[in-house]
């Protein structure tokens, strides 16, 4: 799943470390979201999405896969 979260956190300057602490999640967590290789649970989704006070959908893309 795509996200704009690094956009996001730039534009705002907060630092991964800063966000991660607010979440408790680690920075790591943090990164892996921003990379991509890390979907986050619906719970952590909301806790973002809150956090900067935006809905869910304004930060995660979900994009359905082709059927074939």
């Amino acid at each position: 799943m795509k996200n704009r979260l690094e956009q996001i956190r730039k534009e705002k300057g907060i630092k991964q470390e800063e966000l991660a602490s607010a979440l408790e999640v680690s920075r790591q967590t943090i990164g892996s979201l921003e990379n991509g290789r890390y979907n986050p649970s619906i719970l952590l989704a909301f806790k973002i999405a809150k956090y900067f006070g935006m809905s869910i959908e304004e930060i995660f893309i979900y994009e359905e896969e082709e059927s074939r």
